[in-house]
């Protein structure tokens, strides 16, 4: 309870900053939303027109003042309006969360099901050929960026084979190239990862006593060296949740996947700032909470670890 009540007072802070920084990033960023909206309308601009707008959306105001409007919503759960659809940002980033959720699920477990069995295998025979074509794998994966990853998979089974469309969402085949492409990437950094944590698990002393008893090498591997070895893959996990968020606006970009990267790629470029900002907090708070997942699950794992007291008895 202690290390939540710490790691919740942490969000606060980290939301406090977060905000901060992105409404000055958004005061000092090029252009003027203003004259976005009236151009993106088409109609014919006056300064009367322009004035009007700029009070209706506050601009007219000292900078602290909209700041401290901002924060007070926010307080509130009022992220603010969109600009251009004229709805609710909490509705809008709640409308797409679930396709961002969809996506990044389906490409953790193709992540999972790649890095896993190759840093098995890689762990069980290392330095034969089972660890070369791992060790050969991870080094394409974590080459070839998702974008070119993407392109080559919509180009192979969409253009020339025909198997599976090539973006948009509906159903299972729509989901199948996307997830590929972002659990591709990240199964070949865990999957060397995973294999150098068996390998330093393999070689503890209470590895040696299983086996002096007899046990199993099958039981040993999945029972005892694979949790101890899943403690720095998912410490990295954690600090990488960020990561993964940006690589996921790529994979959406790319695929017209309707998600909350599509929405604030969408936002950035129309200058639709309170999407923009609704996002970014969004994202903070996304990787906070599974840093804070990541460190509860260190006890489960391992039950010498004991949360708040920084120490393994």
């Amino acid at each position: 309870m202690q290390l939540i009540k710490k790691r919740l007072i942490q969000l606060v802070f980290v939301l406090f900053i977060l905000s901060l920084v992105i409404f000055i990033l958004m005061k000092l960023a090029p252009g003027d939303p203003v004259l976005t909206l009236l151009h993106a309308d088409e109609m014919s601009i006056t300064q009367a027109d322009e004035a009007a707008l700029r009070e209706e959306l506050g601009f007219d105001q000292p900078v602290l003042v909209q700041y401290g409007k901002w924060m007070l919503g926010l307080i509130q759960l009022d992220l603010g309006t969109s600009y251009l659809k004229g709805r609710p940002v909490l509705d809008e980033l709640l409308d797409k969360l679930p396709a961002t959720i969809q996506l990044t699920a389906s490409g953790l477990a193709v992540m999972v099901a790649i890095a896993l069995p190759l840093g098995l295998i890689a762990s069980r025979y290392p330095n034969r050929w089972p660890d070369h074509v791992s060790r050969i794998l991870a080094l394409v994966g974590a080459s070839i960026p998702s974008f070119w990853m993407g392109l080559l998979l919509i180009y192979l089974f969409s253009l020339k084979l025909g198997w599976l469309p090539t973006s948009g969402k509906g159903s299972f085949a729509h989901m199948i190239l996307p997830s590929i492409t972002l659990g591709f990437a990240m199964a070949a950094v865990y999957a060397r990862l995973l294999r150098s944590g068996l390998l330093d698990s393999l070689s503890q002393d209470y590895i040696k006593a299983a086996r002096a008893r007899g046990l199993a090498e099958r039981r040993i591997l999945m029972g005892h060296a694979l949790r101890a070895a899943l403690l720095p893959v998912i410490t990295v996990f954690g600090v990488s949740f960020g990561n993964l968020l940006a690589g996921s606006v790529v994979i959406e970009t790319l695929f017209a996947w309707p998600g909350l990267g599509s929405l604030a790629l969408e936002a950035i470029f129309e200058r639709d700032y309170p999407i923009i900002q609704g996002y970014v907090l969004a994202t903070g708070l996304f990787v906070v909470v599974v840093n804070l997942l990541v460190d509860l699950s260190y006890s489960l794992l391992d039950p010498r670890i004991r949360l708040g007291k920084g120490a393994a008895s």
